[in-house]
């Protein structure tokens, strides 16, 4: 069956199938009970599941990750909501120092199947603390998978597969996207593995490699690149670690062009170490160097200027000539 959702109500309704499909699934966090979430993605599911398997839980957010931890040590499979990006560095110790390595320190005998929901990202407006881009610290740590989806049917196939992972994954949802539409079939599965990219537009010139919040971009710049007659071709990464650049390195290889998309700041940066992947797979077949539109090296700024910070159409179709330049 297919309908049209938004990235949001398709992440309610993947979590929804989850919480069906086993027993053992638990959603935690701050005000995702009574109030459903404070972007609503857990709407309806206390009312429907109980207040012991949807828990609102207290303010702390190293308490919510500390207790998934225990639980997930007694079976169960926990589903934690970071209310927003900002907010995920009380619990960074006990994301990094326990839920990372307690598969490692246990000599493979205790999995946790953890799943950390973040949404991420700016575009919306918000106050400090509440549009930051912090996946490069979680996919540079050992032991955590790291994803995120750009559309409503990634967003519900995507977040079913990280609570049935075995393994704790790290889940970023692209906060300005959660209003955004599409269709999604609900009862087929998912196209794609999780931990697997995916070309989202075929194209001849440059390849885009982006993730996230930035896809949407990507594509709307392959748009109006084609009008200048560039053929643009866009990937969506969607799995940070581990990387899964076999598609890339193949569009690259027929390109010979590659500018790399995040919202993050650049300074070590997934662009850099996707950058360089690219050029040690590729190296014979670039025309250019691999560029990067990003983030500034900056704090995220305030409301009134974050669209001069985030990347944009321009900003991505400016790399693409640069490439075009060598």
């Amino acid at each position: 069956m297919a309908e049209t959702l938004t990235l949001g109500k398709a992440l309610n309704h993947g979590l929804r199938r989850a919480l069906e499909n086993d027993p053992k699934v638990i959603i935690m966090g701050e005000d995702v009970g009574k109030l459903g979430g404070v972007f609503r993605i857990t709407d309806g599911l206390q009312k429907d599941f109980g207040e012991d398997r949807v828990i609102d839980t207290p303010l702390a957010e190293a308490g919510i990750v500390g207790t998934a931890v225990g639980l997930a040590i007694r079976g169960f499979r926990p589903v934690c909501e970071i209310q927003f990006d900002g907010f995920v560095f009380p619990a960074y110790n006990q994301i990094v120092a326990q839920v990372a390595k307690m598969f490692y320190r246990s000599n493979g005998n205790v999995r946790l199947p953890i799943v950390i929901r973040i949404p991420y990202g700016g575009g919306i407006g918000a106050v400090e603390h509440h549009s930051e881009s912090p996946e490069a610290y979680f996919a540079h740590t050992p032991g955590l998978k790291v994803v995120t989806c750009a559309n409503p049917s990634d967003a519900y196939h995507m977040i079913q597969q990280a609570i049935s992972s075995d393994d704790p994954v790290v889940f970023f949802e692209p906060k300005r996207r959660y209003w955004e539409k599409g269709t999604v079939e609900l009862d087929r599965p998912a196209e794609a593995e999780l931990h697997a990219s995916r070309i989202v537009r075929e194209g001849t010139d440059a390849t885009i490699l982006a993730y996230g919040p930035m896809v949407r971009t990507a594509l709307d710049a392959a748009t109006a690149g084609a009008e200048d007659g560039r053929h643009l071709e866009v990937i969506d990464l969607r799995t940070l670690s581990p990387l899964d650049l076999g598609p890339a390195y193949e569009s690259v290889r027929r390109t010979g062009r590659c500018v790399v998309v995040h919202e993050a700041p650049g300074n070590l940066g997934l662009g850099s170490e996707i950058a360089a992947r690219i050029t040690e797979e590729c190296f014979y077949s670039l025309e250019s160097p691999v560029l990067r539109v990003t983030g500034y090296d900056v704090p995220y700024p305030a409301a009134r200027v974050e669209e001069e910070y985030l990347p944009d159409l321009d900003r991505v179709l400016d790399a693409v000539d640069r490439t075009f330049g060598w």
